[in-house]
């Protein structure tokens, strides 16, 4: 190392022994320390040279480039360490199977939405990926078509990967909220539907919709405040109207969906437009309860809004074994 260095004029013996060794000054030594010191921030050592022997070398730009140089390295050996770790995971038998694995990993990155799309349905059925990346993938996926494909594939991996969609719940970009609990949604099994019930106290008004909406398809009655908010806010209300419809095909959860129903209908800070959705939701739930309620409503001051409850009393009064849509 000294003698490279040497070769390189940072630093020069003071003299030699009779022997031939190498003398070095204080001096000398305390350079040599220095020359150790800013190697270990990562210069190289022209600018070592240029750092020790130069007045007018700032350190400033130099330092701010090898943050940049650093971080970049950094950013480099993660993603090797990832997709290593995630090799690891599909635990492959050969070389064959890793480099089926990299190559799937490869397109799942690819900037071709056919080729993304294509790597989502292989990884069920051809070659077994990490649960991981099949994540990180869904909740990054712009494009609707290949966003399906990989809540399909997601979905036949089990329950794994509900650790990772509920981080994503909570995340800062409204996107992958929507993402994460889009993708829940199409998962089956009870911790699945547990996820989604936390999600309908979730402060995005989106995600609290769609647990909703998926909610209402399981059976679910925690779903049902919050699908009547959905149709007085218009957000997806036609959907809305429809999952308590299916809710309420059980006997049990019918009378209550209508006094929810009549309770908003009932309400002050309702507008009119907000009054006629309601009407129009209760012609898909059955009782006695919602026959008083619309029998009401058909006298109400809104033109519309009473021929809406008229038209609905004439289908049930016509067919009172079904239900009818507006």
């Amino acid at each position: 190392m000294l003698r490279h260095y040497e070769s390189l004029g940072l630093v020069r013996p003071t003299g030699r022994t009779g022997s031939g060794y190498r003398e070095y000054s204080s001096e000398n030594i305390r350079r040599i320390f220095h020359i150790e010191s800013l190697r270990s921030l990562g210069l190289s050592l022209r600018d070592v040279g240029r750092a020790l022997d130069d007045p007018g070398f700032a350190p400033a730009e130099l330092v701010d480039d090898l943050i940049r140089q650093t971080r970049d390295r950094i950013a480099a050996e993660t993603e090797l360490l990832t997709r290593l770790q995630r090799i690891d995971a599909a635990e492959p038998a050969g070389w064959e199977d890793v480099l089926q694995v990299v190559a799937l990993l490869q397109a799942l990155g690819s900037k071709n939405a056919g080729a993304r799309q294509r790597a989502a349905l292989a990884a069920v059925e051809d070659v077994p990926v990490p649960v991981e990346a099949l994540v990180e993938a869904v909740l990054s996926e712009p494009d609707p078509n290949v966003a399906g494909a990989l809540r399909w594939a997601l979905a036949r991996t089990g329950e794994d990967g509900l650790a990772l969609l509920a981080e994503g719940l909570g995340s800062p970009v409204a996107e992958v909220r929507k993402r994460a609990v889009q993708s829940i949604a199409e998962m089956p099994g009870g911790a699945a539907t547990a996820l989604l019930r936390k999600a309908l106290t979730n402060p995005d008004a989106v995600v609290r919709g769609y647990a909703a909406l998926a909610l209402g398809g399981r059976g679910v009655a925690d779903a049902v405040p919050t699908l009547i908010d959905m149709i007085v806010e218009e957000r997806n209300d036609v959907d809305a109207a429809d999952a308590l419809g299916t809710l309420a095909s059980d006997p049990a959860l019918a009378d209550r969906i209508a006094a929810g129903l009549v309770d908003r209908l009932s309400g002050d800070a309702v507008g009119t437009p907000a009054r006629r959705r309601l009407t129009q939701a209760l012609a898909d739930i059955p009782g006695a309860l919602t026959a008083r309620a619309l029998e009401d409503l058909s006298h109400d001051a809104d033109r519309a809004i009473a021929l809406t409850a008229s038209y609905l009393l004439k289908l049930r009064d016509a067919r009172p074994d079904q239900t009818f849509g507006p």
